[in-house]
């Protein structure tokens, strides 16, 4: 029991100051964590789709995405605690990882957006995958699909984009500040372009 109480105590401070998220040693161009820190059995949630495609060729989903036994063009990974078990079916790949309820950084959903959008013009549908797929994937997500220019702003992609196909999705305050620091810099700051 001390030895659990610590372990959480470690990580709630972790989360808390959003930092160690490389602690696990997950690595990020494989996506594998390392076997030490594997359990066994599936966690126990409520009924939420493994993915589901919010836009044509958009997808958001949970770390059991590679049930679908589909091929991607691009997966970007938020996961911390999960292996990545997509790798071996997608052509592009990239790990930002972070604690379940932390968004990304505006300077990540920067990155991600980018990855994504030019994975998705290589031809091919795009994962952004969380471990359930409700918050961080969706915070990314909504800043891909306005990166793609299938939307204006970050909460039309939320309301009309995202939500409508996945009722589970939830935007915390924190993801909400990140993705309105994110638009202000990132796309209001500077000319968009269509499908960028």
């Amino acid at each position: 029991m001390g030895y659990s109480t610590i372990l959480n105590g470690v990580i709630a401070v972790l989360f808390k100051l959003e930092v160690g998220m490389g602690m696990v040693g997950k690595n990020r161009k494989t996506g594998k964590i390392p076997t030490w820190i594997k359990r066994d059995g599936k966690f126990v949630q409520e009924k939420v789709p493994t993915a589901s495609e919010v836009q044509p060729g958009w997808w958001v989903g949970g770390c059991y995405a590679h049930e679908l036994k589909k091929d991607w063009a691009g997966v970007v990974d938020l996961t911390v605690e999960f292996p990545e078990s997509c790798i071996k079916r997608t052509r592009g790949y990239i790990s930002l990882p972070t604690w379940d309820g932390v968004p990304c950084s505006p300077a990540q959903l920067e990155e991600a957006a980018t990855f994504a959008v030019n994975a998705a013009q290589q031809g091919g549908d795009v994962l952004v995958h969380c471990a359930h797929g409700r918050g961080r994937s969706t915070t990314v997500m909504c800043a891909c699909l306005v990166k793609a220019g299938l939307f204006d702003t970050w909460k039309e992609a939320f309301e009309k984009g995202i939500q409508p196909q996945r009722s589970v999705c939830k935007l915390n305050k924190r993801m909400r500040e990140n993705l309105t620091a994110w638009q202000e810099h990132y796309v209001d700051g500077e000319p968009k372009k269509k499908g960028q």
